[in-house]
């Protein structure tokens, strides 16, 4: 896993917050699968993910319109419905633009 690399802002984050329920039930093979899917998705620029209890996935995206064309593609939203049912207790996601971004390297 590295550090997305992602462009000048202004650029789409979207954040997604989860509570896993007990066992996999076919979620790392859809985890995998989703990233895979993203990334050939229009303005898709990176991800970055980590889970120790709570899971924080950020998919970072040219714009608020690939993003919302991201929600749409119909093996993305039945990964959502089964997460929904099977796979999470509780999640959030948030939709944010990214105004500045900064490394060692100073601000992008």
């Amino acid at each position: 896993m590295s550090i997305a690399p992602t462009p000048e802002p202004p650029y789409t984050a979207v954040i997604f917050t989860s509570l896993r329920t007990e066992g996999d039930q076919g979620y790392a093979v859809m985890s995998r699968r989703m990233v895979e899917l993203a990334a050939q998705q229009p303005g898709f620029l990176g991800v970055e993910s980590a889970r120790e209890g709570l899971g924080i996935t950020v998919s970072y995206w040219a714009d608020d319109a690939a993003a919302a064309a991201w929600k749409r593609v119909t093996e993305h939203v039945i990964a959502q419905d089964r997460g929904r049912a099977v796979w999470y207790d509780d999640y959030q996601v948030r939709v944010a633009t990214v105004t500045r971004s900064y490394g060692p390297d100073g601000p992008r």
